[in-house]
């Protein structure tokens, strides 16, 4: 591996994100040395976001999903994904402690940012998640929960929330942690096909 210095993670970075996440050093360096080659200017677009999405699910359609995922990812709104934006994403996706997880699906659900989430909104995301779910896959689904908008109204209702209310940061964290089934309809089920695939990029 050719070692340039241009290519070599700064000793800080290094000791933030291994901290931060569950990636070892030799992890961390080898994955910035695949974002580099992807993106040779050290940023993702979101349109290079899609396309990594789009590439792990050939049989859907993630691309409204991934738009929502890059934006709540997206710390500093600049429109880019740096090195470490892109690894704690991968992390919160792919594993990450509970809490964290959970504070990052409450920034994904409030689409608008305004710090709290609406009916509409859940049924935002949902959809975006059906997109991605192959047909013969949602056939299986059960019956109250095989469309977007019954997942949704699914959601809400646990909440107890009328139509127009509003979920806060701390009500949805509480509520998820309180039950394990809302935490299984407010996430896309499969992130273990998203390792396999980083898995076979980094060989």
């Amino acid at each position: 591996m050719g070692n340039t210095k241009s290519s070599a993670l700064s000793k800080e970075l290094l000791e933030e994100l291994k901290s931060n996440t569950k990636y070892t050093e030799a992890e961390l360096c080898t994955w910035y040395q695949s974002f580099l080659k992807e993106c040779p200017s050290g940023k993702i677009t979101k349109e290079q976001f899609e396309g990594i999405y789009a590439s792990f699910f050939p049989g859907a359609d993630p691309t409204a999903y991934a738009r929502h995922v890059f934006r709540s990812f997206d710390t500093n709104a600049d429109g880019t994904l740096d090195f470490k934006e892109y690894i704690v994403a991968l992390h919160l996706t792919s594993g990450g402690k509970t809490l964290q997880k959970l504070e990052w699906a409450f920034a994904l659900y409030d689409v608008d940012g305004n710090g709290t989430i609406s009916k509409n909104e859940i049924q935002e995301i949902v959809r975006s998640i059906f997109n991605m779910i192959p047909a013969e896959d949602q056939k299986k689904l059960p019956e109250d929960e095989n469309t977007p908008e019954k997942r949704a109204e699914k959601i809400w209702a646990f909440f107890g929330k009328k139509e127009n209310d509003k979920i806060t940061e701390g009500e949805f964290i509480q509520g998820v942690m309180d039950n394990k089934d809302i935490l299984r309809l407010i996430q896309y089920d499969e992130p273990q096909r998203i390792k396999d695939k980083l898995k076979e990029k980094k060989q």
